[in-house]
């Protein structure tokens, strides 16, 4: 077996402009991976005011929206973390760093399965009426109503706490919490699973089985895919590699389509179930039997990248003869193990090694190296790594593999290495593609509604219309932060209409709250601190019956008033019966309401009068003992995890 292998010296290249003093702010490190969809699921970009369908393998971040139609689903991954919307569900992101994941979520129902959470890690969901934090990891449920203007959260497992209304309550696991945001929460024993939480379930069993041996890091999105498809072998010079279910005639970045995603610019969007890792993280080669992707080493925290590829072009380089208009074309190819990663967008030199650490070694710093027409790519002229598209169709999001010309010998021996990024500026398609067809969307009313928040989200992001010069003056490279500031200031009306949001650590607006609850005060049940797997003490016996006539499967507000309590002690008295109640269909808040009157009055046993008044509020700012307990047993989960880490860690850099 032959492989093509070329030694040249390692490299870095980086920008004059960064180069000397502090770089600017990096973009994240990290995205949320759009992994698997089912029916009918849309998107709306950062900045951009209209929807499109939404795409496997699309990466999002800050600013960016999904929405779920009538019976589908769509399942994301941050790391090694899920999150998983049902039906009629209308998420987004208010912020997506490396620390930091805060999302808005004003109706429908969604799982967030925690499988790794480091201590200073935030997770926070924020509702119409109330910031739910996750303590730890686990498995979390959150349904939220704006009929009924109720949130439910549900731990299965984990620790999670609630801010609402100037205050905070913790929810331990096997427990259900109702809350309003404007009357005191309701915890109860957890509800019993229905369909969507089945689902769920099946999706973490697949996750749970772990292959034979890890050769990327879990924390890579998209590792778990490899292992499904495609084969693993051990390459001379690389250790295992991971060999695509193409064959010998395929060829990455050339099934899929480029789209423009900020802060990084022009990012691939690849067709294959399993097209995330290899071309985002990692480096190409290529051997007598095909192509093959090298991860690196796996005790390495990964660093996402737009498109690990080098475009062609130059004043000598045309496409003329097979696209026409004049050479209107983009090219690009593979880089290859060891070759160095020059982002198009503003980063420091510090997020230049972090980015290429993977795969370059013998890093120490980042030498100004600006001229990389002298590096020799080992995938340069390897036949058929080269892939070619009218540049109209490179910007509208188009199938590459439909569009592709041919690029001969000649032409390629006129081509020169351009950088990371071809110098063209993205269009409105570049983001939500041609949009020849209608797509399902919330209603306008949902996305205005405001959310609670706990922590205070980043600005919203500024509108795709209004960097349309910064786009011009800089084809290719999405403007620096210190542009997007200046945009900001200088335009009052550059900022994306997006809703408002408002602190869950003060009291709610009385504009929040419904007249009908104001005339229906409603007790609470203190719940104390227990063991993760202990049943609340104090939680409402439940009758062996059917899971829809569970009392506290309602949420609040769709409950009816309390039945009177006997002025005498010992005296019997049948209470009135209720008022006739909105049956659910899955236990949960749904997005669309229901017909009334569909049960018929049934009527409730009256509540003791000795039942506890409800809990002093305490102030979101003072610390739960819960949450300190929580706190303190992650630490030592998350100590005792670091220290088999650098185990790892020492042995992978005894093989290299």
């Amino acid at each position: 077996m032959k492989l093509r292998r070329t030694i040249f010296p390692i490299l870095l290249v980086t920008c004059s402009a960064f180069a000397q003093g502090p770089g600017p702010q990096d973009p994240p490190s990290r995205v949320a991976r759009l992994n698997w969809l089912n029916g009918s699921v849309s998107f709306q970009p950062a900045g951009i005011d209209s929807w499109t369908a939404a795409t496997v393998n699309y990466p999002l971040t800050t600013g960016d929206h999904i929405y779920t139609d009538t019976g589908s689903r769509a399942e994301m991954h941050i790391g090694a973390n899920a999150i998983r919307l049902s039906e009629l569900s209308n998420f987004g992101y208010l912020n997506l760093d490396d620390r930091t994941v805060q999302v808005r979520f004003a109706e429908g129902s969604m799982e967030v399965r925690v499988r790794h959470l480091e201590d200073d890690d935030l997770y926070e969901i924020d509702t119409p009426q109330g910031a739910i934090t996750l303590l730890r990891g686990g498995d979390y449920r959150i349904d939220t109503d704006p009929n009924r203007n109720a949130t439910m959260v549900t731990v299965r497992s984990g620790e999670a706490e609630v801010t609402a209304n100037g205050q905070a309550f913790p929810v331990h696991p096997r427990q259900t919490a109702y809350f309003t945001g404007d009357s005191a929460p309701d915890v109860r024993t957890f509800n019993e699973p229905d369909d969507f939480d089945r689902f769920t379930d099946s999706r973490n069993r697949l996750e749970d089985m772990p292959p034979p041996r890890q050769y990327v890091p879990t924390s890579m999105p998209g590792a778990n895919d490899l292992y499904a498809y495609g084969s693993w072998r051990n390459m001379p010079g690389y250790g295992m590699v991971w060999v695509p279910p193409g064959g010998r005639d395929w060829a990455p970045y050339r099934y899929g389509h480029w789209a423009w995603v900020e802060p990084w610019g022009w990012t691939w969007i690849d067709d294959a179930p399993w097209g995330f890792a290899p071309f985002h993280y990692g480096r190409w080669a290529h051997a007598d039997f095909g192509w093959y992707w090298v991860p690196g080493p796996v005790a390495v925290r990964p660093v996402y990248a737009p498109a690990l590829v080098a475009f062609v072009g130059g004043p000598r380089f045309s496409l003329s003869i097979s696209v026409g208009g004049g050479g209107g074309g983009v090219a690009w190819f593979p880089l290859g193990p060891r070759e160095v990663y020059q982002p198009a967008y503003r980063v420091s030199n510090t997020y230049v090694n972090q980015v290429n650490v993977t795969n370059v070694t013998n890093i120490t710093n980042v030498t100004n190296v600006t001229n990389v027409n002298n590096v020799r790519y080992v995938n340069q002229n390897v036949a058929g790594a080269v892939t070619a598209v009218p540049q109209q169709a490179f910007v509208s999001r188009q199938p590459v593999h439909t569009v592709m010309q041919p690029v001969s010998a000649q032409q390629m021996q006129q081509a020169q290495v351009i950088g990371a990024a071809p110098t063209v500026a993205p269009q409105r398609a570049s983001l939500v593609g041609m949009q020849n067809a209608r797509v399902a969307q919330p209603s306008a009313q949902s996305m205005m509604r405001p959310v609670a928040a706990k922590a205070t989200p980043p600005p919203p992001p500024v509108s795709f219309a209004a960097k349309q010069q910064a786009y011009a003056q800089n084809p290719g490279r999405p403007p620096a932060p210190e542009a997007i500031q200046s945009i900001r200031a200088q335009q009052p009306r550059a900022q994306a209409m997006v809703a408002p949001v408002r602190s869950a650590t003060a009291p709610a607006p009385l504009s929040n709250r419904p007249a009908v609850e104001a005339t229906r005060p409603m007790q609470s049940r203190p719940v104390p601190s227990q063991p993760s797997n202990a049943t609340p003490a104090n939680a409402t016996p439940v009758a062996p019956q059917r899971p829809a006539d569970r009392f506290d499967a309602r949420p609040p507000s769709a409950r009816p008033a309390a039945a009177p309590t006997p002025a005498t002690s010992g005296t019997s008295q049948t209470p009135a019966p209720a008022p006739a109640r909105t049956e659910m269909q899955t236990q949960r808040p749904v997005a669309q309401p229901r017909p009334e009157n569909t049960v018929q009055p049934r009527t409730e046993t009256p509540r003791p009068a000795a039942t506890p008044a409800p809990a002093p509020a305490r102030p979101a700012a003072a610390p739960a003992p819960a949450r300190q307990e929580a706190r303190q047993e992650a630490r030592q989960e998350k100590k005792a995890v670091k220290k088999d880490e650098k185990k790892e860690e020492k042995k992978e850099e005894q093989k290299y």
